[in-house]
Order: C-alpha cells, then sequence, then structure tokens
C-alpha cells in the first residue's frame, strides 16, 4: 500500500507541474490526492500503526480489546487530528489577512501606492514598485501584494510590453519579500509555527539576501525598458462616493494593519495561541475603527465598501485549497515513512544543505514553490540538544539552522525562474498574457544571476557573523 500512496503523490505532483499543459487545476488535483491518499492510509491502518505508532497506539488501547474500529479511532484522534490542526491553523492566518485586506482596500489604503510609483522616469516607477512589492509582501501572502501590485500597475502603464517587464519585477519582489518575515509567505509561516526558526532571527538571516535577489534582477529588467514610460492620464479613483476618505485615514488605516500584523509573532511568543488568533485580533481592531471613522457614510447610506474583486477572491482561495491539498499529501507521506527514506537517501548521497537548497529551488521553477518548500520542511525533523555535540551538517536541522533559512530563500527565488513556479507567476500570466517562452528569454537569467548572489551572500553572512 506504501507503493501505491507514494505512486498516487507522484502522478499528482507531476500533474500540478503540469498545470498550464494538461489544463486541470492544481488545486482540484491536491486535495484529490491528499484525500484518497489519507482513504488508502485507512485501509491499512493497522500496519501502521503497528510499525510506526505502537507504543502510543497501546497507551491509548488501555484495558480495551484490540480492534479495528479502535485503530480508526487512534488514527482519527492521535494522527490525523494533528496534522489537520495545523493545516488549518494556515488556513485561518490566511482567510484573515485575506479580510484584513479587504477592509484596507475599503478605506483606500492602497491609493496612495498609486501616487508614489506614478513618475515619467522609468527607475522611479521601477523602484518604487518593486520596494512596494516586497514590503506588502513582508505583511501579507504573495498571491494578495502580487495582485494589488499589477493593479497598481495597470492604473499608470499603457504599453503592453512594458506592463510585462514591470509585472516581472511584482512578481520577483513579492516572492523575495514575501520570504524574509515569518507571516510574508505561506512556506515561512510553516517553518516558523512548526518551531524551526525564530521571527527575529530568520528575519535577521534573510533579510539581505532577499534584498539582493530582488535587487540584481529588477536592474537589470529595469534596463530593457525606455527612459519614459507610456503612462495613462491620471484619473480620480471612483468607488461610488469617496470623497470622504481623507488622506489621514487611509495612513492611519494602513499603518494600523501592517503594525498590527507586525505584532503577530510578539502575540504568538507571549501567548503560544496560534499565529491566526493574533491575525483576528488585529481584524477585529480593524474593523471597530472602520466603523468609526466611517460612520457618517454609513448613516447617510454612501457606499461603504470598494467594488469586490472577485477575481483576486477567487485566486486567493484556490491558493488556500492547494495548500490544504499539498498539506495532506506531505502529511500522508510523512505517515507511511517515505519522507524518513528521502532524508536517507539525501544524507548518504548529497550530504550538502547548499546542494539541496539549489534542487530544491531548480525544481520549485516548474512545480510551485510552496509543495516543494513543504515537502522539504517535513523530510527532516529538528534537531534539538546541544549544538556543539553535533557534527556541523547535523547543526544545519537545529531551531534557526541554515537548512529551514536556505529551503525558504531558495524556494521563494526559484520558484521565479518560470512563472509557473509560484501563485504570482500565475496572476501574470493570466492579467499579462506572458507566456513562459517569452519569461524563459527576458527574466529567468536575470533571476538565476540574483539567486546566485542571495545565496553567496547568504554564506558569507552566515560564515563571518554567525
Amino acid at each position: 500500500m506504501t507503493i501505491a500512496i507514494v505512486t498516487l503523490m507522484l502522478l499528482g505532483y507531476l500533474l500540478i507541474c503540469t498545470e498550464h499543459i494538461t489544463r486541470i487545476n492544481k488545486a482540484t488535483v491536491a486535495l484529490f490526492c491528499g484525500v484518497w491518499g489519507w482513504v488508502l492510509y485507512i485501509c491499512v491502518g493497522p500496519y501502521y500503526i503497528e510499525t510506526l505508532h505502537n507504543a502510543g497506539f497501546q497507551e491509548f488501547l488501555g484495558s480495551q480489546d484490540y480492534s479495528i474500529k479502535a485503530v480508526n479511532e487512534y488514527i482519527r484522534q492521535n494522527v490525523f487530528a494533528s496534522h489537520i490542526a495545523q493545516l488549518t491553523s494556515v488556513v485561518m492566518y490566511l482567510l484573515t489577512t485575506m479580510a484584513i485586506v479587504e477592509v484596507l482596500a475599503n478605506n483606500g489604503c492602497f491609493d496612495f501606492a498609486t501616487k508614489l510609483c506614478r513618475s515619467r522616469n522609468t527607475w522611479v516607477t521601477v523602484w518604487m514598485l518593486a520596494l512596494c512589492s516586497f514590503g506588502l509582501s513582508a505583511n501579507l501572502d504573495n498571491l494578495t501584494s502580487a495582485v494589488v501590485m499589477l493593479m497598481i500597475m495597470n492604473r499608470l502603464v499603457v504599453n503592453h510590453r512594458q506592463k510585462m517587464l514591470l509585472g516581472a519585477i511584482i512578481v520577483i519582489a513579492t516572492n523575495c519579500g514575501g520570504c524574509f518575515t515569518v507571516i510574508g509567505d505561506v512556506t515561512s509561516l510553516l517553518v516558523w509555527t512548526r518551531g524551526a526558526v525564530t521571527p527575529t532571527s530568520y528575519t535577521s538571516t534573510i533579510i539581505v539576501p532577499a534584498l539582493f535577489a530582488t535587487i540584481v534582477p529588477t536592474y537589470l529588467i529595469g534596463r530593457e525598458l525606455p527612459p519614459h514610460l507610456d503612462l495613462k492620464r491620471s484619473n480620480v479613483m471612483f468607488r461610488g462616493n469617496d470623497s470622504d476618505i481623507k488622506l489621514w485615514q487611509q495612513v492611519m488605516m494602513f499603518t494600523l494593519g501592517m503594525c498590527g500584523l507586525w505584532f503577530v509573532p510578539t502575540f504568538y511568543r507571549l501567548t503560544n495561541l496560534p499565529p491566526f488568533l493574533g491575525a483576528l485580533c488585529v481584524l477585529g481592531v480593524l474593523w471597530v475603527v472602520n466603523e468609526v471613522i466611517n460612520r457618517k457614510r454609513i448613516l447617510s447610506d454612501q457606499p461603504l465598501t470598494t467594488r469586490t474583486n472577485r477575481s483576486l477572491q477567487y485566486e486567493i482561495m484556490q491558493m488556500i485549497m492547494f495548500f490544504l491539498g499539498v498539506g495532506l499529501c506531505v502529511d500522508i507521506l510523512i505517515e507511511v515513512g517515505a519522507m524518513n527514506s528521502v532524508a536517507h537517501w539525501c544524507d548518504q548521497h548529497i550530504h550538502n544543505i547548499y546542494i539541496m537548497s539549489l534542487v530544491l529551488g531548480a525544481v520549485s521553477s516548474v512545480m510551485d514553490n510552496v509543495a516543494l518548500v513543504m515537502s522539504g520542511i517535513s523530510i527532516y525533523p529538528i534537531k534539538y540538544g546541544d549544538p556543539s555535540s553535533m557534527t556541523e551538517y547535523m547543526r544545519s536541522f537545529v531551531v534557526n539552522g541554515q537548512y529551514w533559512h536556505l529551503i525558504t530563500l531558495s524556494g521563494c527565488v526559484g520558484g521565479c525562474l518560470l512563472p509557473i513556479g509560484n501563485t504570482a507567476g500565475y496572476a501574470l500570466m493570466k492579467s499579462e498574457d506572458v507566456t513562459i517562452w517569452w519569461y524563459v528569454k527576458h527574466i529567468t537569467l536575470k533571476v538565476l544571476l540574483g539567486w546566485f548572489v542571495a545565496l553567496g551572500i547568504y554564506f558569507l553572512i552566515d560564515y563571518f557573523l554567525r
């Protein structure tokens, strides 16, 4: 049965890689494989429980007689429940940040970004788009940040080729910006919630490599643009009646939302409660403030919400379903022992975390980086104990070890080598009709150079400062 489960997962991963060819939604594939993997696991539950969980099962059984019903109950309560609790915690966090973005958008919090990025000078627009994308993605998920910045770009630029190049910059900046904080990307959030890194140490280590992974390709792509962009005429943005939305309101709500999200790691450290509860606390505060400052609009029957971006909501829900499906797939591979076999093979034949991160980043370019990084996180357990008594290789897997940094950095940056390697890239393909071959010709080598520079800087920081 292990062979059947692993084969099912490999076929699912293959379909995820070839979504742009088969046109089969990867979220559907991930959910199908994840659910049926657990169904197959239940069918031979006694074998896996007696092999891998015998001590825990005997304690659970107590004075009861052995039965298939008892095995299934143990799987439900002690095996499946622990995995699904961690996955749903991340899903709740993503749903909460989605609601926070909606509240911020209703208060025009992203409108001033359009003004900041608007300039006839190409380099001003290029660097402001990259900076806004990088900063926004550090607080929100990559897809939301990319779609928001792509909408801002479309408000500014007319020329299609210029939009394709600027869109590529946005994709790169959002992926790199998301990977340097524990709340900015699904993968870094998962590494944090599993206890592999601490927020301050993680950010201080990754921020400089992530910056250079953004700066290098942004500069090279910017050189392909003309000195002056073809801009649209400046139009007044209309949200029904937006005359009551003042600049101070936009700045206050945006600052409150971003500072609140930055407080989430502190909330987790103080309470040891799941991060989504901290995000829900931020959402509650934002909603209360929103009701207070928009009271006149509510009483005067003026439109209080913007016209909802259904496309963005649909894409985010797909991303959440994909994450849930991939999580179920990875968890079932852990339970059947496949991940232990992969770890043993890597220890025997690779035994170098830099090579492993390069392989993971390269594969991330053709397969969604979320799936790859989640698999990479699950291959090795976190090592505890005195690091001085461990070999240099084994120290890579302790809390805040190099392995956890490199797989998130390489997964996010390597996923930008092709547009099919990340959700933001898919958004660019849909919004600007970017093809894989155009992206390879104009963007891939620039991202590759930025990735190698980032890894080199990480190595220097790790070697001289740690």
